[in-house]
């Protein structure tokens, strides 16, 4: 039988991103997105729903989550539900569910944003450098390079 555990939110950030890292040496960055719905009752009064989403992101993806977004920001994030349950102190069971990030997407203004989405790869440890970078005859310097559109090359 199939099976799918996909979560998909957009929301603004609640807090900052908060980043530790564990004995294994693994990254770890937490944050909560609200999203907002609205409707209208039977009598046509408008209501208004929040619901708060906590939000953890693992390894390199979560090091670029806790620089790219921060407290009111709108982001998508999209990944897979789990709940944990524990045993508090006074004896109550607990449980919280959260969404495990697999990908997200800042959705704030272009001059807001810090970094270039498109150089990152979550498997690569390097950023990449830029497509359109181009290096010289000399090799020590790079230019940025404009591609060039030819007329002849466009089907229609």
């Amino acid at each position: 039988m199939f099976s799918l555990n996909r979560a998909e939110v957009i929301g603004n950030l609640t807090r900052d991103p908060e980043t530790r890292a564990l004995p294994s040496g693994q990254t770890v960055c937490s944050f909560a997105v609200a999203t907002n719905r609205r409707w209208r009752d039977k009598d046509g009064n408008q209501k208004e729903d929040t619901q708060y989403h906590e939000i953890t992101v693992w390894g390199k993806l979560g090091e670029l989550a806790a620089q790219m977004l921060s407290k009111g920001k709108k982001v998508y994030v999209e990944g897979r539900l789990q709940t944990n349950s524990w045993e508090a102190p006074d004896g109550g069971k607990r449980s919280r569910t959260e969404i495990i990030a697999e990908n997200f997407i800042p959705l704030s203004p272009k001059d807001e944003a810090s970094l270039d989405l498109a150089s990152f790869d979550k498997d690569d440890k390097s950023t990449a450098p830029s497509k359109k970078e181009k290096k010289t005859k000399d090799d020590s310097a790079t230019q940025t390079e404009e591609p060039e559109i030819n007329l002849d090359d466009i089907p229609f």
